[in-house]
């Protein structure tokens, strides 16, 4: 039997674009003589479309999608994700399930048994798990089909006793199929193989892992589907960050590619979290109607790796570098700025903010009489700077990219609704210490951003001589705490225990834990990390933290 890997990026809630993009698939699955092709993880209305699975006029478009597909299955068969309706009196009334089609309709449908409710995940909240295991026969061969968790029972808490690959392994299948909609961080393609490599050699079985691509705002799925031999050898893994669509023969249990497999070598970790974060920017933009961007550029590292971002994601005749200076802006960084628009080819505009800030120093001196100049002073330079922005993008069109990085965001160095403003956080997830390490990469064939915006020290320059360091620890040591306390989840004691200063620590965490209120106000930012701000780390706004 001829096997086809369909890897593709869809659209929530955009049926007639995905039910097109996975007829053309099909069809030409078909006319290469494929028998079976697998589409992931509730590829029909886009995983996940929280609580528009709530709508039945939502569901029902799903149904009339699926009614579609089945129709195109006549001398094909296909495996695609879907959420389908419950017939049950109690509990959920939605199953995350796959369909099998053939003959012109649904034949078989599996549902999903464990339901992750970690991270950004709350599959609790909308469907019913399985408990009901058959494999499916088709051209001779026998498929244990499964859906994505359903292969990390080992791994994952569980409230179920059923592992369903044990209890599918038992119905002596030639193959394991698993549909997927796994998103991307920076180390969990070792886990997913791991994962699947444990399950191939433990039932002896080839296997096939389909994954998802593309981004939905703040979750970005990597593709990379995998598959393995009877040996639980990996001998071909799809690409990355891409839509891609390859054959396999399956003979008994022997599956091997229909054509050579090249060698996979797994890139560097900064060069998939910059594949990572361009995808991300560009699915944001193009579907939700959006064609430009516009950010602030101040000669920084942050807002000039956002640039080259964009640039990259949208086309830099798309992006808009707008340079705010200050009295307190050197000209070296005004400089810097200069130089990155003219490397990247983006469009930029130079709009000094020193009337606008003696205005409201002018405006607010009566009210401020007998009070030093502190950080009210600076403030008001950032949302200035914000002003500025949101006028440039209500008058041309333009959505606003932040470039506040997650070193930034964890401690609440930023000021809300100025330098915190934006629609999409591009560097939320991103220690400030891995943003030099993208901005090298992005200079790795030549100088895009200047060296001087890598080198000089860091600084919001919204005062004479400011440094970051004036309020920060150095970064490395501040990301390497953060990194701890944040995305391993380690305590204030665990994380002393591994040689950090106690009284740094503590200071450290307290000012997490103060900036809850900022980031919960901050837009949603491309996770590209285990434990991102937002959905994936749900801490309670106002609380008191035990560290």
């Amino acid at each position: 039997m001829v096997i086809a890997i369909a890897q593709i990026n869809y659209h929530i809630g955009n049926f007639a674009k995905n039910t097109e993009k996975i007829l053309n698939t099909i069809a030409k699955a078909k006319n290469a003589g494929v028998e079976l092709v697998v589409f992931p993880e509730i590829a029909v209305g886009g995983y996940l479309a929280k609580d528009l699975l709530r709508y039945d006029s939502f569901l029902d478009a799903c149904e009339a999608s699926v009614d579609q597909i089945a129709a195109a299955c006549e001398g094909i068969a296909c495996v695609i994700g879907a959420p389908v309706r419950s017939k049950l009196p109690k509990g959920k009334q939605l199953y995350n399930a796959a369909l099998f089609l053939a003959e012109g309709s649904v034949q078989h449908v599996v549902h999903k048994t464990l339901l992750p409710d970690y991270d950004v995940f709350d599959e609790y909240r909308y469907f019913e798990p399985n408990d009901v295991f058959k494999c499916i026969d088709y051209k001779g061969s026998r498929i244990a089909l499964t859906i994505c968790e359903d292969l990390w029972n080992e791994y994952l808490p569980s409230l179920y006793a059923q592992d369903p690959m044990a209890v599918l392994a038992k119905q002596e299948p030639d193959i394991m199929i698993n549909i997927a909609a796994s998103p991307f961080s920076e180390d969990h393609f070792e886990s997913r193989c791991a994962v699947v490599t444990a399950h191939s050699r433990r039932y002896g079985l080839p296997a096939l892992y389909v994954n998802t691509i593309g981004a939905h705002a703040d979750i970005i799925f990597d593709g990379r589907s995998l598959v393995f031999d009877q040996q639980a050898q990996l001998i071909d893994v799809l690409n990355p960050f891409q839509e891609d669509l390859r054959y396999y023969h399956l003979a008994g249990k022997e599956l091997r590619g229909t054509e050579p497999a090249e060698v996979y070598k797994e890139p560097l970790s900064i060069a998939n979290i910059y594949q990572a974060l361009v995808l991300g920017i560009k699915d944001f933009f193009s579907k939700s109607g959006f064609k430009k961007a516009v950010l602030g550029l101040s000669g920084g590292i942050d807002s000039a790796v956002v640039a080259a971002l964009a640039s990259e994601a949208l086309g830099p005749s798309n992006v808009m570098g707008v340079l705010m200076p200050s009295v307190y802006s050197s000209g070296h960084s005004v400089q810097d700025a200069l130089d990155l628009a003219r490397n990247l080819g983006c469009l930029h505009e130079v709009i000094p903010i020193k009337d606008a800030t003696e205005a409201f120093d002018r405006m607010m001196a009566q009210a401020f009489a007998g009070k030093e100049n502190d950080i009210t002073e600076e403030n008001i330079q950032a949302r200035v700077r914000a002003i500025v922005l949101m006028a440039m993008s209500n008058k041309h069109g333009y959505i606003l990219l932040n470039t506040s990085n997650k070193s930034e965001a964890a401690v609440g160095y930023g000021t809300l609704y100025g330098d915190m403003a934006g629609s999409l956080g591009v560097l939320g997830d991103v220690f400030k210490t891995k943003v030099y390490q993208l901005a090298n990469y992005i200079n790795r064939n030549g100088i895009i951003i200047p060296e001087n915006t890598i080198t000089k020290a860091p600084s919001a320059e919204l005062r004479p001589d400011q440094k970051d360091s004036d309020s920060l620890p150095d970064y490395d040591v501040l990301d390497a705490i953060l990194h701890r306390y944040i995305e391993l989840e380690r305590s204030a004691k665990e994380i002393i225990g591994d040689g950090f200063d106690k009284a740094l620590v503590h200071r450290v965490i307290k000012l997490v834990v103060g900036a809850e209120f900022k980031r919960f106000q901050s837009p949603p930012i491309l996770r590209v990390t285990r434990k991102a701000f937002g959905a994936g780390r749900a801490m309670p706004l106002v609380a008191q933290h035990p560290f």
